[in-house]
């Protein structure tokens, strides 16, 4: 494990039984872009046993975060789901990952397709200026199950909008569209199905999207990368390979950890 870093748990928060979120510290010598993951895990019986989660906390933070289910039977995370404050845990000092802003062609507006977790590169790329200078209008979409995995809306709807640096971009140019399906709320339908009948864009005011003005980032559940790539694709939008630009990124790395 000596290629390995160890940072110490900072907090814990639980939001719920099934997702919870913890902070660690940050070696000096960890860089990354926001949208990316990290492996991170925890020695067990002497080995490291590592998954890849996407860093929501943005590259300029003292310390990072990361966001996850709570699996009873995962390998990881059902270590994972008890820590405390000043536990160890191990990560890669190297970060990748699809989800940037420079595999994109330059466009009017970013959409942000999330389900569950996926949110979490999505937190990192909300705290940039450079995405708020790229786009005249950032939309972050959350599809889940229950009202109470809207995790991290206070974050996007009162914390942001408040922010030092931040808070004229995210006022005039960040948009938060949640969605639940098991639960009466305002907005109610799995995210595929809204963007497939327009509604999502309806909703927002906005007209239905072009190649030419409108690029997509998706991180999900396999069932919802599966269908945005085909919806996408019909309309004509390209998907970003081998770190060339286009207007769609999916981050394939991961589903579950």
């Amino acid at each position: 494990m000596k290629d390995l870093l160890e940072e110490k748990v900072t907090c814990v928060h639980h939001w719920n039984d099934r997702l919870f979120s913890f902070r660690t510290t940050r070696s000096p010598a960890l860089r990354f872009r926001n949208g990316e993951f990290i492996m991170i895990g925890l020695e067990v019986d002497g080995k490291p046993l590592m998954r890849a989660y996407s860093v929501a906390s943005a590259n300029y933070e003292d310390e990072l975060e990361f966001f996850s289910i709570k699996v009873p039977d995962g390998p990881l995370t059902s270590r994972l789901q008890h820590l405390k404050k000043g536990d160890t845990v191990l990560m890669k000092n190297k970060a990748t990952g699809t989800l940037v802003l420079d595999r994109l062609l330059p466009g009017k507006r970013l959409y942000l397709i999330s389900t569950g977790t996926g949110m979490a590169p999505f937190l990192s790329i909300i705290k940039d200026p450079e995405t708020y200078e790229a786009y005249d209008k950032v939309i972050l979409t959350h599809g889940v199950r229950n009202i109470s995995d809207l995790t991290y809306e206070n974050l996007i709807l009162n914390t942001l909008p408040n922010h030092e640096y931040l808070e004229e971009m995210v006022r005039d140019q960040l948009i938060y569209y949640p969605t639940v399906t098991r639960e009466p709320y305002h907005t109610q339908g799995r995210l595929n199905r809204l963007i497939e009948s327009g509604k999502l864009f309806s909703d927002l005011g906005f007209p239905d999207p072009t190649p030419e003005e409108d690029r997509f980032m998706i991180c999900g559940s396999i069932p919802l990368n599966r269908d945005m790539t085909e919806i996408l694709t019909a309309r004509g939008f390209t998907e970003s390979k081998r770190g060339e630009r286009a207007h769609f990124v999916i981050e394939r790395a991961f589903v579950e950890k």
